[in-house]
C-alpha cells in the first residue's frame, strides 16, 4: 500500500509542473532506446542482434502491405474529395 501511495505522490509532484509530461516521456524514449541499443550490441549479455533482424525481415513485407492499403485510401479519399469540390464549385456556378 505505502508503495501506491508513493507513486501517487511522485505522479502529483510531476504533474504540478507545466511540462512535467513531456519531460517524462523524454526520459521514457530515452531507456526505451537505450534498452534497445543494450539487446543487440553483440557482446552484449543479451545479444538479441540475430533475433531483431530476423523479425525485421518478417515484418518488412507486412509493414509495407499496411503502408500500401494507407496509400490506397489516402488517394481514394483525396479523389473522392476532388470530385465533392468539382460538384460543389458546379452548384456555385449554377446558383449565380
Amino acid at each position: 500500500m505505502s508503495i501506491r501511495i508513493f507513486i501517487l505522490f511522485f505522479v502529483a509532484r510531476f504533474c504540478e509542473l507545466d511540462y512535467s509530461i513531456y519531460m517524462i516521456s523524454i526520459i521514457l524514449g530515452l531507456i526505451f532506446i537505450a534498452f534497445t541499443v543494450f539487446a543487440v550490441l553483440p557482446a552484449g549479455p543479451l545479444a538479441w542482434g540475430p533475433e531483431v533482424i530476423s523479425f525485421l525481415k518478417g515484418g518488412a513485407p507486412v509493414l509495407a502491405a499496411l503502408i500500401g492499403l494507407i496509400c490506397l485510401f489516402i488517394g481514394a479519399a483525396d479523389i473522392k474529395d476532388k470530385k465533392e469540390a468539382k460538384k460543389e464549385d458546379a452548384a456555385k456556378n449554377d446558383a449565380q
